[in-house]
């Protein structure tokens, strides 16, 4: 079960560890299907006054599609003891599989969002602004040297946080 938290600037987590070192499942839907990727990529903060997640997603990835069909993602965030079923959703495609269903996890919804019940924690939010990283701009050449040696630089997303759900750990 999950309870919505009013505040979610009252969240004591650091976005570092939630981010960087957890990960996150990024998900949307299109039409009658969903699709999530993992991510290491991302950061949370405030711009035009809102909550905001910044999500970061590379042009090939099939995640891409669903969340550019989409108003709306989640982030999700599961916890260490599904440290093998967010390495097999960042490394596999749902073009070639159906890596939700494979992976085991249960899909619920947030109006038209899709997130998973085994989340410790989820950000509903809603796409406010996307754009790809452009070469020219960045300053220090040797990210790209290191980062987009195929010059596929991220598309970068900023979206509200509409809601946050936490895990309460009581049955439903």
């Amino acid at each position: 079960m999950f309870e919505e938290i009013k505040d979610v600037a009252q969240l004591s987590r650091n976005p570092f560890q939630m981010i960087g070192q957890d990960w996150m499942l990024v998900s949307a839907a299109a039409g009658d299907r969903v699709n999530t990727m993992t991510a290491s990529w991302g950061g949370l903060g405030v711009l035009w006054q809102k909550n905001v997640a910044f999500v970061f997603i590379r042009p090939q990835r099939y995640t891409r599609e669903f969340v550019d069909a989409a108003e709306t993602l989640s982030l999700c965030f599961l916890g260490e003891a599904q440290r093998k079923t967010l390495t097999y959703l960042g490394t596999t495609s749902g073009r070639d599989e159906d890596k939700i269903a494979k992976s085991g996890l249960h899909t619920l919804f947030c109006g038209e969002t899709p997130y998973f019940e085994e989340s410790e924690l989820v950000f509903i939010t809603k796409k406010l602004f996307v754009q790809r990283m452009d070469e020219s701009a960045f300053l220090d050449k040797k990210i790209i040297e290191k980062w987009y040696p195929d010059h596929d630089f991220h598309f970068v997303y900023v979206c509200s946080i509409e809601k946050a759900l936490q895990k309460t750990g009581k049955s439903e």
